[in-house]
């Protein structure tokens, strides 16, 4: 393939760039904002703002608004040139220390987001079920239990909250892992669970993007309005998927991407909801099959509400020796 001294020139400065490198190595890694690229890499906005710029009119990038937000993505090039280019940049990372420097911050950035969501969900537990009310969820929780009726399953409720999914699996029969990452939330799952009577359900301190459950433990696993509250939620589908067995479902209930920010300030959330086909090739890409994504138009009986989707794949069955 011929390429231009002009078209040459354009990828050598881009690439060319270490700073501009290690943006879209990050990037590569996780969908970012301009604020967690900034802590990540330890550079002032305009600096990390230039560098944007100039890769996007590249085309190695692509953004979409989140709220306040603009997010960051990297773009990977077609084969030819910028793809040959930039593989030769991403080996060069490989074994510098800077490159893994941004990685353990990009971590950190990460773990940030999880932390601000459990404080939240610490300091609202007492009044969560209250709170919750604003979901106006009852018929998508009954539509998603449909999903995996028969009795005596084991059940993942991830980000199971106060317990009120987790109580209705029990009481439908099922035997639940009910895992949250905040642990006054899983005391009032306790108690939700003590007050009516029922056992069945085992409790959990854990991440949803490592999930504190063998491979294959469960034969379903439900994550009912969790993903928004998530720092990474591809991670998470990904954790969904490895603890069911082969032919286990995964059933995910959640908000249509939306412009709600007050959802943001009042409830906690960190996404603003998520577009039908990304949920869908986030389950396909953690190797589920059948997958399916149904969306619901707002009720708006619980108020300013967006559209909810309801999503579910299946593992595949293990293959016959």
């Amino acid at each position: 393939m011929d390429v231009s001294a002009e078209r040459l020139q354009k990828i050598f400065r881009t690439l060319g760039d270490p700073t501009r490198v290690r943006i879209l190595a990050l990037l590569e890694r996780e969908e970012l904002a301009v604020h967690e690229l900034m802590e990540a890499l330890g550079m002032a906005q305009s600096r990390v703002s230039r560098h944007l710029g100039i890769l996007r009119e590249a085309g190695l990038l692509r953004d979409r608004r989140e709220g306040t937000f603009a997010l960051y993505r990297f773009t990977p090039p077609e084969p030819g040139p910028w793809a040959e280019a930039w593989a030769l940049a991403a080996r060069a990372l490989g074994d510098d220390p800077v490159a893994a420097r941004d990685r353990l911050a990009l971590e950190r950035v990460i773990a940030a987001r999880a932390a601000k969501s459990r404080s939240f969900f610490d300091a609202v537990a007492p009044e969560w079920d209250a709170l919750r009310k604003v979901w106006n969820d009852d018929a998508l929780r009954a539509r998603a239990l449909a999903r995996v009726l028969p009795r005596d399953l084991v059940v993942a409720d991830v980000g199971t909250g106060t317990g009120t999914l987790a109580l209705e699996l029990a009481q439908a029969g099922m035997r639940v892992i009910a895992v949250d990452h905040s642990k006054a939330m899983l005391e009032a799952t306790q108690r939700k669970l003590d007050q009516a009577g029922t056992g069945g359900v085992e409790l959990r301190l854990g991440e949803a993007e490592a999930l504190p459950l063998a491979d294959g433990e469960a034969d379903a696993a439900f994550a009912h309005l969790v993903l928004q509250y998530l720092p990474t939620p591809s991670r998470a589908l990904a954790e969904l998927a490895r603890v069911v067995r082969p032919g286990g479902a995964v059933v995910v209930v959640d908000f249509v991407r939306h412009d709600r920010e007050w959802m943001r300030q009042e409830l906690g959330v960190v996404w603003l909801g998520f577009e039908p086909d990304e949920v869908a090739g986030w389950l396909r890409d953690a190797g589920l099959e059948h997958v399916r994504v149904e969306v619901e138009a707002p009720t708006h009986r619980g108020g300013d509400l967006p559209a909810t989707f309801l999503a579910d794949g299946h593992r595949p069955p293990e293959s016959p020796a």
